[in-house]
């Protein structure tokens, strides 16, 4: 099971960027897929995008699309989750997870990382 830790969290005024890195412990990191969740208070986990191991494929949900950008560096065994145009609306706990499946659904990632607060100020 690989293990991850997310980084580059913090506060920003709407309408800013933040890049998110998810470092995975060993190289077995290119046999998953990442996926992108995020947290906000008292609403459930939703995934917010994903990339295929190997092909780099991607996936966005509909309100993040054109904003934020998914992307790897296998030889770093490490996943980017950069935002731009941030909204007030975007203010959650993210995380990064590993899955053998191509699948947005929470329930099909085994690996987890502890997350990292991102916060939109108007």
């Amino acid at each position: 099971e690989v293990q991850l830790v997310e980084s580059g969290g913090g506060l920003v005024q709407a309408g800013g960027s933040l890049r998110l890195s998810c470092a995975a412990s060993d190289r077995s990191f290119r046999d998953y897929a990442i996926g992108w969740f995020r947290q906000a208070p008292g609403k459930e986990r939703e995934g917010v995008a994903l990339i295929s191991g190997k092909t780099d494929s991607t996936y966005y949900i509909n309100s993040v699309e054109g904003r934020f950008t998914v992307s790897r560096d296998n030889a770093k065994n490490t996943a980017y989750l950069q935002m731009n145009s941030l909204k007030p609306e975007d203010t959650a706990i993210y995380y990064c997870a590993a899955s053998r499946l191509w699948s947005i659904y929470a329930r099909d990632y085994d690996s987890w990382g502890r997350g990292t607060q991102v916060s939109v100020s108007l």
